[in-house]
């Protein structure tokens, strides 16, 4: 890895922890797509990695600001870690043996449907 890919990696996850923080996006609508369209990552690796990153301590340190302003329901928080992380396995095992191809369509489709969503159905 030379420098300029060294330092562009870390800008991305500046950012992602950044706006992850600033409104809850981070991973999936960030890093993926930054992986996969700057720095020519597989769009499996790219899912694989930002996971990797995605670690407990990782989340801990910016939910502690929310945390601390009261914004954290515990509850809630413990059913969807639980939850997430039996998602986390079953998707994982489907979609190392789908086609990159059809990996990229089904994030795609995710991409836009929030967005779709946020822009036009969102009270």
């Amino acid at each position: 890895m030379d420098i300029g890919y060294i330092i562009g990696i870390l800008a991305v996850g500046l950012l992602a922890g950044f706006l992850s923080s600033l409104v809850g996006i981070g991973g999936g609508v960030v890093v993926v797509p930054a992986l996969v369209l700057i720095f020519g990552i597989t769009q499996k690796t790219a899912q694989g990695t930002t996971l990797a990153m995605l670690s407990f301590p990782v989340a801990l340190v910016g939910a502690y600001n929310y945390y601390k302003a009261g914004a954290v329901d515990w509850k809630i928080a413990a059913m969807l870690a639980c939850t997430f992380m039996v998602g986390g396995f079953l998707g994982s095992k489907i979609v190392v043996g789908l086609d990159m191809s059809v990996v990229k369509k089904i994030f795609a489709v995710m991409m836009l449907v929030i967005a779709l969503k946020y822009l036009f159905f969102d009270k």
